[in-house]
């Protein structure tokens, strides 16, 4: 099995249908033992979900802006497994204020850029600890190289992410941690309901890619995810792999 003894750290799962929900549920059926984050109130829904994966696994508390919960996610962690051979981070918010370009506040940008772009060097650091002899760190973008329609602050915040991957891939590489990201293409997430107009996206993406795509399926996106995680790529870091039919190819 791809991940048979991996130990995996999952953010983000939050129904059935997200990706981090598929990533978690395919690294059990590889031989993985998975540990979820969740916080605050979301944390019931995490653990309603956990109970649909093949085997239950535990849900921890963190909040990624949370500098007392990023100190203590060693010890949360060690309580279920006792190291980290890989991390998802799949994690992104933006006020509904940063979909407006010209009109956001930097309130609503800062808190983008910090959930969003950020949390993935603080998370990445927080887990150091639990990677002695190195891992891999997989995150998730909606590739943020081109404007979008009302993606606004939020894209920028993505490209912020994707830049960060690279400075990641920099200084965690001599540590033995790989770092990477998957541009997915549209997937019907929380994130993506929380995101006006998001369907624009969805009607485009089925008539361009060139192996069509279903906004419904985060099993392909899900599966890269979890090749990333194993050690399938040993000398692959700084890259963004593109799950999304191949549009990111087509010009027009």
């Amino acid at each position: 099995m791809l991940l048979e003894g991996k130990k995996l750290l999952i953010t983000g799962v939050l129904m059935d249908s997200s990706i981090a929900f598929h990533v978690a549920k395919i690294a059990q059926e590889q031989g993985a033992e998975v540990v979820l984050t969740s916080f605050g109130r979301t944390t019931k829904i995490t653990t309603a979900i956990a109970r649909r994966l093949p085997q239950t696994p535990p849900v921890i508390e963190l909040d990624v802006t949370s500098e007392e919960d990023l100190a203590a996610l060693p010890d949360r962690v060690r309580e279920h497994v006792p190291h980290l051979d890989g991390v998802l981070h799949s994690i992104g918010f933006a006020p509904q204020g940063a979909f407006n370009f010209l009109e956001a506040s930097w309130e609503d940008v800062s808190t983008a850029v910090h959930v969003s772009a950020y949390s993935l060097a603080a998370l990445a650091k927080a887990s150091l600890p639990l990677m002695p002899d190195g891992g891999s760190v997989v995150g998730l973008t909606f590739d943020a190289r081109f404007a979008w329609p009302v993606y606004d602050w939020m894209g920028v915040a993505k490209a912020a992410f994707e830049s960060t991957n690279r400075y990641l891939a920099r200084d965690l590489g001599p540590k033995g941690v790989r770092c990477n990201i998957v541009a997915a293409g549209p997937i019907r997430t929380t994130a993506a309901k929380s995101i006006p107009g998001f369907e624009q996206f969805e009607e485009a993406w089925g008539t361009r890619a060139p192996l069509g795509w279903d906004v419904n399926d985060a099993v392909p996106t899900a599966r890269a995810c979890v090749s990333l995680l194993s050690d399938w790529f040993p000398a692959t870091t700084g890259e963004m792999i593109h799950v999304d039919g191949g549009y990111h190819a087509i010009g027009a």
